[in-house]
């Protein structure tokens, strides 16, 4: 027993070794002691402790806490204005702050250094377009809203296209928010769950259930300030994490050498559309997808103009597309650290973690689990970036919703908005904690937020980008790429289920213990197709076997493809006159229009009065 505790507590290697030894030896004697059996279970469930218990609370209360204040002492939610916009008084470094933390999701903290561990660093391109779009969400997109007077982006549609546009592109953001909205929650629960052993619905439900309490009752206000609080402690994690990691491998340059000899570092410049992940379809997707996130989703736009003026808008997004950047890389980084770690001692393939979405917590465990308060601290750090990210699209849902599909049909009161829309919130937080079913079949989380973003994210860059961009497009031609690009889209990530099995790069276990490493009940066998589907065994080409990193590329060409066409053939509707004011201002110079002052402009109503 003490020879058992002092290896105990020295690194996973030597709790490895020390497990197989224990697990083998008791098959061959075929007897059960139960004092081995409490060792081994000890190896396989991370320990907990009360601090790490007690930091995690403490920043739930914290999330709470706000909520409350801002919903009963904060006047936060006096009106919709109020409870949507913040009264359009928020401040730029808060917001800046928020948009970071919410781009940093759990599934981001979780499934980026599970990519990088699994498939290398191809998946870092998509980051680096970062440096692209910032400077096109400041001049071209965003000035379009501010200049106009809109709050809600899709408002923009019926404005520039017609008002089925704009119908069908909200429901197309309902039902993506919707898809996704349980996926947000679960990767954290996962994390929990994987330390502390507990049932992960459980988990899930109570955490769900701050969330709601708080943005229910706080409104966009406790929303951006909770994720001020979220967003400092996510970044000091992340960056904790890679340092140690770092250091724990030998240095930057240690870390650099061994993921290079295991083909992490390996960029592919293929133009093979079925490959997982090339520099191609990383950046390209990456700029689309980014851009429509950030840009052009109410649940981002949202909080955008919460800010008093344009230029507070434009130094926000600069704060906040410098922040994404150095987050992301150290995020990235940690996977490759991750890596040449474990390089040689594959907890996957011994069984240890069952899949790669799990490997954060195993390694946080390992490498600063001796750190009081560490572990906790990171598991905090990741239910931070969950509840950011639920917060602000649970927010922008309901506001979407009572909007556009319920005030027109009511007797509309700032008291009765509040409670539709906070009964609402309340209604989602259910339905979050029921998806986590679901979510937990799936065996890549990237993959699955791909698909599923798949389906819209295209089409709605598309038809924004049309808007502001070409001025030929009418009502009439945007309305049916969008429906051309969305089930296109839905028939090949449709088709693509059960298809796209990728296998990760090669891993080794020939430092672990070598003796019957061969009989172990938990090995299992990796194969090293690496970046390729199985699919990808057949010589011809299957568009269902497309990379889901090409999803959202087809989707926006699909949408050039059709409306530029059309707006030559169809004719625009009777009513249907363009406003250069619409256009984007990169334009402007080619339209001898000049910007007027938005005070100058007539006030735009969110939702057309029925």
């Amino acid at each position: 027993r003490i020879k058992i505790k002092r290896l105990y507590e020295r690194n996973v290697h030597a709790r490895i070794k020390l497990y197989r030894y224990i697990v083998f030896h008791l098959a061959k004697m075929a007897t059960v002691n139960a004092t081995l059996e409490s060792v081994v279970h000890q190896f396989r469930h991370f320990s907990f402790d009360t601090i790490d218990y007690a930091v995690f609370i403490v920043l739930l209360s914290i999330s709470l806490l706000i909520g409350i204040y801002f919903g009963f002492f904060g006047h936060g939610a006096d009106n919709t204005e109020e409870y949507l916009l913040g009264g359009k008084r928020m401040k730029t470094i808060p917001i800046a702050i928020s948009l970071v933390a919410s781009q940093l999701s759990a599934a981001a903290m979780m499934t980026i250094p599970a990519e990088m561990y699994s498939f290398g660093i191809s998946w870092f391109f998509s980051i680096a377009s970062m440096a692209l779009i910032t400077p096109v969400l400041c001049w071209v997109i965003i000035p379009v809203f501010y200049n106009n007077n809109i709050s809600n982006c899709y408002e923009y549609l019926e404005l520039r296209f017609n008002r089925n546009t704009r119908h069908l592109l909200t429901f197309a953001f309902v039902f993506t928010i919707f898809l996704l909205l349980p996926v947000y929650i679960f990767v954290p629960s996962l994390a929990f769950s994987q330390v502390t052993g507990l049932n992960i619905h459980l988990i899930n439900a109570f955490i769900c259930s701050i969330c709601v309490i708080y943005t229910m009752l706080g409104g966009i206000k406790a929303v951006v300030w909770t994720d001020v609080v979220q967003g400092a402690l996510m970044i000091g994690s992340v960056a904790l994490v890679c340092v140690l990691g770092t250091i724990k491998v030998g240095g930057v340059g240690e870390v650099l050498n061994i993921a290079s000899k295991g083909g992490r570092l390996d960029v592919s410049f293929s133009f093979d559309a079925t490959t997982r992940a090339t520099f191609w379809n990383t950046s390209i997707s990456g700029f689309i997808l980014w851009t429509a996130y950030v840009g052009l989703n109410q649940s981002c736009v949202q909080r955008i103009v919460a800010l008093p003026t344009l230029g507070h808008v434009k130094r926000s997004l600069m704060f906040f597309g410098a922040g994404v950047i150095v987050i992301m890389l150290f995020n990235c980084f940690v996977g490759i650290a991750m890596y040449a770690l474990y390089h040689d001692c594959d907890p996957i393939t011994l069984g240890y973690v069952q899949k790669a979405d799990k490997m954060m917590p195993f390694f946080v465990e390992d490498i600063a689990g001796h750190l009081i308060g560490v572990p906790g601290i990171f598991i905090s750090s990741v239910f931070s970036a969950a509840l950011s990210t639920m917060s602000a699209n649970l927010n922008a849902l309901a506001g979407i919703v009572y909007l556009d599909y319920i005030k027109p049909y009511i007797k509309h009161t700032e008291r009765k908005a509040n409670y539709i829309m906070r009964g609402f919130i309340c209604a989602c937080g259910v339905y979050s904690i029921v998806g986590g079913l679901v979510v937990e079949q799936f065996s890549s989380i990237l993959q699955l937020i791909y698909s599923i973003g798949g389906v819209t994210m295209g089409a709605v860059f598309g038809v924004y980008v049309l808007g502001m961009l070409v001025p030929r497009v009418h009502g009439r031609a945007a309305l049916w790429s969008v429906i051309a690009s969305m089930v296109s889209m839905l028939v090949i990530i449709g088709g693509a289920q059960n298809r796209l099995h990728y296998t990760s790069l090669p891993s080794s276990i020939e430092e672990c213990s070598q003796e019957n490493i061969n009989n172990s009940i938990f090995s299992n066998s990796t194969s090293t197709l690496g970046n390729l589907p199985n699919s990808a065994e057949s010589e011809s080409f299957c568009l269902f076997d497309l990379s889901f990193n090409w999803y959202v590329t087809i989707g926006c060409l699909i949408v050039f493809l059709v409306a530029i066409p059309l707006s030559y053939i169809l004719p625009a509707e009777k009513d249907y006159k363009l406003n250069i004011k619409l256009l984007s201002p990169v334009l402007h110079p080619f339209l001898n229009y000049n910007i007027v002052d938005m005070d100058e402009l007539p006030e735009l109503k969110t939702v057309k009065e029925f």
